[in-house]
């Protein structure tokens, strides 16, 4: 397409931004697509949180990695909110539920971090795809959402993929693909939690309190087990590390908000395409055909239960 002249500048320049602005009217006005857009922003933060995470393993504990996660977390949150909200920034109508949700994220980030440093980024991804089925299968006690044959025929599918990925009984088998699981189970705690506290707090609430009660336990063990950073480009790689958290939770809390989580959750598969590139660039090593195949299999059956539970509603 060819430039317009100097002359034509300014003109075709507004009209540009005329059109631009019109669009960002239409998605403002249009709450599922805000709500997919968030999610998809969100996902695109937690791949490049993971890869420093790879980077600092080798040198620094994973306790040390988790501190730095959460509390970079709260304090960029405290100084993105309190100058304009102050301390009503901590004031929720649903405590109880804020503290679990604090509680799994923590249990998830710890068994994710320890077990990252042992598996590539795709491959531990792939696994956590399987966070829509615990969800499907803890929102029945927890939200009173029943399942039916499709969800449990979904499970079933996912966890064949799983099964792909990790090949248990193999000789690249990996025991820390079990605790990317168990990361998986408590991220579906989390989530479910989310939604429940969804229509009562704020984001900025829920993003806040998602690792407060992380924040407390790991300073606690943090004063018998803190490093030193070798390097200021690790203490800055730490710091990132909530800020790329925070920002992406924050994303995750607003997408629920605008759109119904079926709606929004099959997006998360957005991140394997990041978590392939990063993960590429760290170690130089592209996902093998087992957790392409895998991958295939968990993704296809969490549409598949996303479609069918959209279909239902109407």
């Amino acid at each position: 397409m060819a430039l317009p002249s100097p002359a034509d500048a300014m003109p075709w320049l507004r009209a540009r931004l005329v059109a631009i602005q019109a669009l960002i009217e239409r998605i403002k006005s249009n709450r599922v697509l805000l709500g997919i857009l968030f999610m998809v922003l969100a996902v695109t933060m937690f791949p490049f949180m993971n890869g420093i995470v790879q980077i600092l393993s080798p040198r620094y504990g994973s306790d040390q990695i988790i501190w730095a996660r959460v509390t970079s977390h709260l304090v960029f949150m405290l100084i993105l909110f309190m100058p304009k909200e102050g301390f009503e920034v901590f004031r929720t109508h649903q405590l109880s539920a804020q503290v679990k949700r604090s509680a799994a994220q923590l249990m998830s980030t710890t068994f994710y971090f320890t077990s990252l440093k042992f598996l590539g980024l795709a491959q531990a991804t792939a696994i956590s795809f399987t966070t829509p089925f615990f969800v499907a299968l803890l929102a029945w006690p927890i939200l009173g959402e029943r399942m039916g044959f499709h969800r449990v025929a979904s499970m079933v599918v996912a966890f064949t993929g799983v099964l792909i990925v990790i090949r248990p009984g193999s000789g690249v088998f990996q025991w820390a693909s079990l605790g990317i699981l168990c990361s998986a189970c408590f991220y579906a705690l989390y989530q479910v939690y989310t939604r429940r506290v969804a229509g009562h707090d704020s984001p900025n609430t829920s993003v806040v309190y998602s690792v407060l009660l992380a924040t407390a336990v790991m300073s606690v063990i943090m004063l018998f087990r803190f490093k030193m950073p070798e390097t200021w480009t690790d203490a800055g790689l730490m710091f990132s590390l909530g800020i790329f958290g925070g920002i992406g939770h924050w994303c995750l809390a607003k997408a629920m908000t605008y759109a119904p989580a079926n709606v929004v959750s099959p997006f998360q598969y957005w991140q394997l395409i990041g978590a392939v590139i990063i993960g590429y660039f760290i170690s130089g090593d592209m996902p093998d055909v087992y957790t392409w195949l895998g991958a295939a299999f968990i993704i296809g059956a969490g549409l598949y239960m996303g479609w069918r539970d959209t279909r239902a509603k109407h």
